[in-house]
């Protein structure tokens, strides 16, 4: 499904290591308005700055409402409603900010709208691009399975709940929450919150047990929903509920056996660098001094 309204996985681009939320509508990239004018300018509050050039430009004033359109993005708190304009809006906003990173901005445009004409053509490229995205961030290869195995069994889930006559947006967060509270004992933004972050995807900060137990959850409310063919949201919502709780049971035993909690308010690619740098130092200290080592 290419329309991010039925798709409420996100995905984030890189330009010079700033995010850039960005979601597909029309079978064309859309980009959240606010994270490239944060990219572009370091502004300490994209939106009063994008409220600046507006007022500036009156010619963008005029006319931002055919550029730029509100469509639904997932962060961690459940989806929200955020501006968002395609290559060709953008381009016209740019013009309006005055950025050395303006010209590089251009290009990194073109390059990931073209991407996306070829993703179309061939859907796993974009599989392989998260990949690289994910790998390039500093996540492990074995984190990363786990995390696309997690994306397909999500988009298996919101595929049943679409085909069951469930709507989009607040139903989907609403669903989403039963199965995270059954589960973790914690909806998706308190989980957040307890992991200290902001926008940021809570699944790519969790560690492998919690993202296990995510895809049980969600896997177990595909499988029950299936087999009590669920119809309309109050269905969903009672299927949801008991795919979550086979989850949450069988995090409870785990706890029980291993004495150990399963919802850490770590972050994990924080951990991995983390490790990263104490191994580093450690080589750093058992090295004699550059000397002695010419």
């Amino acid at each position: 499904m290419n329309d991010s309204l039925s798709n409420p996985e996100t995905h984030i681009a890189l330009f010079q290591r700033k995010e850039i939320r960005r979601t597909t509508h029309n079978n064309e990239w859309w980009f959240v308005v606010v994270d490239v004018v944060a990219a572009l300018t370091d502004a300490a509050n994209p939106t009063d700055y994008l409220n600046k050039i507006r007022r500036r430009d009156p010619v963008l004033a005029k006319g931002y409402g055919q550029i730029v359109h509100t469509l639904s993005i997932k962060t961690t708190g459940g989806p929200q409603s955020l501006n968002c304009a395609n290559t060709e809006g953008l381009f016209r906003i740019i013009q309006s900010i005055p950025s050395p990173k303006a010209e590089p901005f251009k290009r990194w445009l073109a390059r990931v709208g073209y991407e996306r004409i070829q993703e179309i053509e061939d859907p796993e490229l974009g599989t392989k691009r998260t990949r690289a995205l994910y790998k390039a961030k500093g996540y492990s290869d074995e984190w990363i399975e786990k995390r696309m195995r997690s994306i397909a069994i999500r988009d298996e889930l919101t595929d049943e709940w679409k085909k069951r006559g469930v709507k989009e947006k607040l139903e989907y967060a609403i669903l989403t929450a039963e199965i995270s509270q059954a589960t973790f004992g914690l909806t998706p933004s308190q989980y957040a919150e307890f992991k200290r972050l902001k926008r940021e995807n809570l699944r790519d900060h969790m560690n492998d047990l919690e993202l296990i137990f995510s895809m049980l959850g969600e896997a177990a409310s595909t499988e029950i929903t299936r087999t009590r063919d669920a119809q309309g949201f109050q269905q969903n919502k009672q299927t949801a509920h008991a795919g979550g709780t086979v989850a949450g049971n069988a995090r409870r035993e785990l706890e029980r056996k291993s004495g150990r909690k399963v919802v850490t308010s770590e972050n994990y690619l924080a951990l991995t660098q983390s490790v990263k740098k104490s191994i580093k130092a450690i080589g750093k200290q058992t090295l004699p001094p550059r000397k002695e080592r010419e």
